[in-house]
């Protein structure tokens, strides 16, 4: 059997027929393609912070007395207008200081026109005395009762003095608001006495609100600095917030910055201005209330010569795939901008023309021939509103190993 078996082998390892080895097959990898195309941008840079009111005043009493009357507005949450009156104090005892100032002011121009008559009639009989007795000019001016119109005088600025202090006393009794505001807090009410210096109310202003947007050191860069007089004319910026499941935006412009850097943060502080926060002047516009977290896109610096990219395709080290004339894939390592969000801003590295490779790739296809299934600019990559306008498939694909592949023919 051993014999037999041995033989069987033999024969069978020396009629067995030739190998035939197949030629390495190359399958080119399938990608999408955007066409390098260099624009001249801003580079929106993203804050968040909260509105505050531009002008914030707490109303004290200047005077005292009892409060009688009151505005129908002056309630927490009720908006006034400049120069409305909010409340008045019982003005009877200023009026009646008022009565008694005008009457010393009265009093004093008669004393004064008095000293004026007896100083007419002292000069006359002082010209009609001898040379001889005219002594000294301090006997001259005394003579002629200088010190007592003098005094005179000062008796009726004194009273004048007197009679402004009053007239300002019952002009203080009428409490205005400083400009267009939003009443706060009441810290009083009807018939309530108060003193000189009891706060009456805390009001902000609605004409102005602003926002402090902290912007750290490395997006300076992008955004267009006010100088020594501020923003001459403020880079746009658009707030958003989420106000019941629906996002509501605002416009509103940069006015400075706070000129130095937050010790922990390392971020510099700009300060934003919206005009009319509440809508007032602007009916059926959405008012944007003291208080509101918001979001801030904030329009940068115009840049030049920048190609525009979804994040993504970006690798560690800043490498990119691009494709050359003979479609096959290039490592390259590009220069790129600092910034967040989905895409990604390629400041050198990249010409005019060539084509970068939108499906993800690792490593070990560089070299591969690529099948090259759409061509898109860079420049209409994106709308408008920032959704990359790419196949599912560029971003999502796996494609096979490059590798030859062999096989064995018979």
């Amino acid at each position: 059997m051993l014999v037999g078996a041995t033989a069987i082998s033999a024969t069978m390892y020396f009629l067995r027929p030739p190998a035939e080895i197949a030629e390495p097959v190359y399958a080119a990898v399938t990608v999408d393609a955007a066409e390098v195309v260099k624009q001249n941008l801003r580079i929106q840079v993203q804050a968040q912070g909260t509105v505050t009111p531009q002008r914030e005043t707490t109303i004290l009493a200047e005077v005292k007395g009892r409060v009688i009357e009151m505005a129908k507005a002056f309630h927490v949450g009720g908006f006034v207008s400049r120069d409305d009156i909010l409340l008045r104090i019982d003005p009877r005892d200023y009026q009646t200081s008022l009565l008694h100032a005008q009457a010393a002011v009265e009093s004093a121009e008669s004393v004064l026109v008095q000293e004026k008559g007896r100083a007419e009639v002292a000069l006359r009989e002082w010209e009609k005395l001898p040379r001889n007795s005219q002594r000294s000019q301090e006997a001259r001016e005394l003579y002629l009762r200088k010190p007592q119109l003098d005094e005179a005088n000062a008796q009726l600025l004194a009273a004048q003095a007197e009679l402004n202090t009053a007239r300002d006393n019952l002009e203080r009794t009428i409490i205005r608001a400083p400009y267009d505001a939003l009443i706060r807090q009441k810290n009083t009410d009807l018939g309530q006495f108060v003193g000189a210096g009891t706060p009456l109310a805390e009001l902000f202003s609605v004409e102005t609100a602003e926002v402090r947007l902290p912007i750290p050191q490395s997006k300076l860069e992008y955004l267009e600095l006010p100088g020594l007089e501020g923003y001459e004319a403020g880079s746009a910026i658009d707030l958003y917030t989420d106000v019941g499941g629906d996002i509501k935006h605002w416009s509103a412009r940069l006015h400075r910055t706070e000129g130095v850097f937050d010790e922990r943060s390392r971020a510099l502080y700009t300060v934003a201005r919206i005009e009319d926060p509440y809508g007032l002047r602007h009916p059926g516009r959405l008012p944007l209330r003291i208080g509101t977290f918001v979001n801030a896109n904030i329009e940068g610096r115009e840049l030049t010569g920048v190609v525009v990219l979804p994040r993504y395709v970006l690798r560690a080290g800043n490498y990119i795939w691009v494709i050359d004339d003979s479609r096959h894939l290039r490592n390259r390592q590009v220069t790129t901008l600092r910034t967040g969000g989905d895409r990604v801003y390629v400041s050198a590295g990249l010409n005019e023309g060539e084509l970068v490779s939108l499906t993800s790739l690792d490593a070990s296809f560089a070299g591969a021939a690529v099948n090259i299934i759409s061509v898109t600019p860079t420049d209409e990559l994106s709308e408008p509103t920032g959704q990359p306008l790419i196949p599912d498939r560029a971003k999502g694909q796996t494609a096979a190993t490059p590798a030859a592949t062999t096989g064995v023919d018979g």
